[in-house]
């Protein structure tokens, strides 16, 4: 008797229940790193490609490579761990290397705080608006979205704001580059000694591996809940996100080689708007508004997470109630701490001169890029440790990433600080 067998069709509800699940975890890794695409970022993406076209395109593949590697460790540790990053330094290293590592990455966000708020000004500028109406509105706005809101629907309008980097891509095909040229360029390093190359380089690493990145995405891991589970969804998110962030910069850097720096003139941005107006004669009107919305876009996300950020940072790292999920009388510190980085931010827009605003957007950018190798320590250090992370301890392979990453920073930045005391 022969016996028929039935093939029953894969039911479609796994597939849906995947992609249902990768968009409850989607959030920390793609808005930590889009956020790195703020005003600072923008400014020094706009640079390099004003100053040197297409010959930096190169860096953004192994520091892409660097971020994705940095970024899934802090999100692994979080999931893992259940702690954030200030808080692991601070069990394991004690408090005095807590208060020094808080007090140094504490004074550089503030630097990049003050970006944001730059960079807003500077964009709707564009449009003719003042920056003392825009930046104190803008500083109230994200204020009451991040205090008054919670972290679920927060992250959702977070998400939505990340979607907008995708204007700066348009804007690029607007200026038609040499598109030949440019993919080239990225595949084929270009070195020079030139010390303006080297702090460019040095500012493109910091602006894209920040060191708050890492301590905000492993707190939003935890705040979220992701735990050992779901942590496959969560590290594709992290991968998402960095693969998106660099490529709105590649499109950056191409957007302004294809015109500030073919056109041959001034290649010096004075502010990040300059980028945009720069467009205007090469990739017209439209191209402009696009690269003006993204950078408005960027400055209001950036101006809402980075001080999340920093409260975020200290307050773990010294032992205070910290999350947005938290009542403000719950964690007052944590809060007040976000209010006066917000309100401090923003005054200092206000008052300093835009012609010393661009200098310490840029400069903010090489810090980050010279605090970065000791966050990375601490990191390697952590997520070996067996008693805190288990079989999720890193692989030879992603050791091998890390350890480099740092050495490289640090070798750049010694040679970006000998440039700048041999003039």
């Amino acid at each position: 008797m022969s016996q028929t067998v039935t093939r029953r069709r894969t039911p479609l509800a796994p597939v849906g229940a995947r992609i249902f699940a990768f968009l409850a975890v989607l959030g920390p890794g793609f808005i930590t790193a889009n956020v790195d695409n703020d005003p600072g970022g923008i400014l020094t993406y706009s640079q390099a490609g004003a100053q040197f076209g297409y010959a930096l395109l190169w860096t953004l593949i192994p520091t892409t490579i660097a971020l994705i590697v940095v970024q899934e460790m802090a999100a692994r540790m979080g999931a893992i761990t259940g702690k954030g990053l200030s808080d692991l330094i601070r069990e394991e290293f004690g408090l005095r290397a807590t208060f020094f590592t808080m007090l140094v990455l504490g004074l550089a966000d503030f630097g990049n705080i003050i970006a944001e708020f730059a960079g807003l000004a500077s964009g709707m500028g564009i449009f003719g608006v003042t920056k003392y109406i825009v930046v104190p509105f803008g500083a109230v706005l994200v204020w009451v979205v991040i205090v008054r809101g919670r972290y679920r629907p927060v992250e959702r309008i977070l998400i939505i704001c990340s979607l907008i980097y995708f204007a700066y891509p348009i804007s690029a095909f607007f200026a038609k580059p040499d598109w030949h040229l440019a993919i080239k360029q990225t595949l084929i390093p270009t070195f020079s000694s030139n010390p303006a190359y080297i702090a460019v380089i040095v500012g493109l690493i910091g602006t894209t591996i920040t060191p708050w990145m890492q301590f905000y995405l492993q707190a939003a891991v935890v705040e979220k809940g992701v735990d050992a589970r779901h942590y496959g969804l969560c590290r594709l998110d992290v991968i998402v996100g960095c693969i998106v962030t660099d490529v709105i910069a590649f499109f950056i850097v191409v957007a302004c080689g294809a015109t500030i720096y073919k056109s041959g003139g001034n290649t010096t941005l004075n502010q990040a708007s300059d980028a945009a107006l720069a467009l205007q004669p090469f990739a017209g009107n439209f191209a402009k508004i696009l690269f003006a919305v993204g950078l408005i876009n960027a400055s209001l996300l950036s101006a809402a997470i980075l001080p999340l950020a920093t409260s975020y940072n200290i307050c773990e790292g010294l032992g205070f109630e910290s999350g947005i999920d938290k009542r403000f009388s719950h964690a007052p510190i944590f809060y007040w701490l976000y209010s006066l980085l917000i309100g401090g931010g923003a005054t200092c827009v206000l008052l300093i001169p835009n012609r010393l605003q661009i200098k310490l957007i840029l400069y903010s950018q090489v810090v980050n890029g010279m605090l970065l190798p000791f966050v990375l320590i601490y990191m390697l250090l952590l997520i070996n440790r067996p008693r805190l992370m288990g079989s999720f301890r890193n692989k030879r392979w992603q050791n091998g990433i890390g350890w480099l990453t740092a050495v490289i920073m640090i070798g750049l930045s010694g040679v970006f600080i000998y440039n700048t005391i041999t003039g």
